[in-house]
């Protein structure tokens, strides 16, 4: 029954016939939903009072819930909302690139840390290339999309090379600060799935959804913030504010 109504949600989203192990259900604690006035974003919990996104995240007025599954559900239990201090890009961000694309939110109070919500681990080095990673975000229901997102999805897809990312994005120069995740070649089928999309290899945070042409939990080819490249500029935010 749950791969018949796997196949019947994907196929009305236009999917091809491919199937990779696609999970629902339970968020990862440590997944965020960014809730705003403009787009959603997911976000990362890495520390009782920090957040991290990527930067090309426009959050006005933004909210931060943690422990949900399901954003359009008022009534969900054991989330926890929380405000916002202050929001520090990464200082060679630039809206033209898509380099360096994370941002550091720090929290107004110290979340609660339980089964539902805990932070992820950064990672002590690089996802190596076939490293199978947990790619996690919302998608928006087919049929109304103005809404809140309404399906959490986990897809189960591996590290792939520079070479095979630059040979699928040849317009983008692939570089040592980027992460590439997915199936080679990329399908590319479009999709509406909320933006920065986490990924969690044997788990440590590798990387922070930076920009894909499809849609990443169909296993689309996606270029990420490599978050081993920018661990040390991370840490020392976290010290120092």
């Amino acid at each position: 029954m749950k791969l018949l109504l796997l196949w019947t949600f994907f196929k009305l989203s236009g999917v091809l016939a491919f199937n990779p192990d696609y999970m629902t259900g339970t968020t990862p604690p440590y997944l965020v939903f960014l809730r705003s006035e403009y787009l959603p974003c997911a976000g990362a919990l890495i520390h009782p009072l920090w957040v991290i996104t990527a930067a090309h995240c426009n959050l006005p007025k933004l909210s931060v819930i943690l422990g949900v599954t399901i954003p359009a559900d008022p009534s969900e239990r054991h989330v926890q909302v929380v405000d916002y201090e202050k929001i520090i890009y990464h200082p060679r961000f630039s809206i033209t690139s898509i380099d360096n694309d994370i941002m550091l939110i720090k929290l107004s109070r110290k979340v609660q840390l339980n089964s539902f919500v805990s932070v992820v681990n950064l990672p002590y080095q690089p996802a190596p290339v076939k490293s199978l990673c947990t790619v996690s975000t919302w998608g928006f229901n087919v049929c109304d999309s103005s809404k809140d997102p309404d399906t959490l999805q986990n897809v189960d897809i591996t590290v792939i090379s520079k070479a095979e990312c630059q040979y699928a994005y040849k317009v983008h120069e692939i570089k040592e600060s980027m992460l590439c995740i997915g199936i080679v070649p990329g399908r590319r089928q479009p999709c509406k799935e909320v933006s920065a999309a986490v990924a969690v290899c044997n788990g440590t945070l590798q990387g922070i959804l930076s920009f894909a042409d499809g849609c990443v939990l169909r296993a689309d080819i996606g270029i990420y913030a490599k978050i081993f490249t920018h661990k040390n500029w991370i840490e020392s935010i976290i010290q120092n504010n």
